[in-house]
């Protein structure tokens, strides 16, 4: 007759502290890789906390990224505006979007009516699929500046925009409405 298995009492996937360990770790790498350091780091903590060596190893290569990462940010010190700027694209360049608004939310707040910076939340915005928001940017980046209508024009990130006629109308204005419109506010003077 044979006999049955007894599973081992006691075993590690039984373990309610290792499937805790196990869940920690799950949304510490679902975080990471959402860029989301802060967020990340205590739950790869609590992991080693843990029963499984294994998940403590692992857990210590993605708490070790974070540090990495989390100090990065914190030691970042832009000499200007531009070159914050060119970080906050550069990101957008590699698809960290998050990331990137968050540089160009900071450099509103520093400089809210800086021309390039409000084109850029403009190109983050279609980019990420607020095309009313990146409508309503690229709008008042133009007011500021009528030159970046020539940038916008070869801009490959309103590729989502192209062919919509709004944004046709802002990169290429009727010359006869500005005409019409100066000599109305010239007869108003006078």
């Amino acid at each position: 007759m044979a006999q049955k298995a007894n599973p081992k009492k006691g075993s590690v996937s039984d373990d309610p502290r290792y499937t805790q360990a196990l869940q920690n770790y799950e949304a510490g790498l679902r975080a990471l890789q959402e860029h989301k350091f802060e967020k990340a780091k205590p739950l790869f903590e609590k992991v080693l906390a843990g029963p499984s060596k294994e998940l403590c190893d692992r857990a210590m290569v993605h708490l070790n990224i974070c540090d990495q990462h989390l100090e990065r940010s914190t030691t970042q010190q832009f000499k200007t505006i531009e070159e914050h700027y060119d970080y906050a694209v550069s990101l957008m360049n590699v698809g960290d979007y998050v990331s990137a608004r968050e540089h160009i939310e900071k450099l509103l707040k520093q400089a809210p009516k800086t021309d390039f910076v409000i084109y850029g939340l403009a190109a983050l915005d279609c980019l990420t699929g607020h095309v009313e928001d990146s409508l309503k940017h690229l709008d008042e980046a133009l007011r500021l500046n009528t030159n970046l209508r020539y940038q916008a024009r070869n801009d490959s990130d309103f590729h989502n925009l192209a062919e919509d006629p709004r944004f046709t109308e802002l990169l290429y204005p009727d010359p006869s409405a500005d005409a019409s419109d100066e000599s109305s506010f010239r007869e108003e003077q006078y």
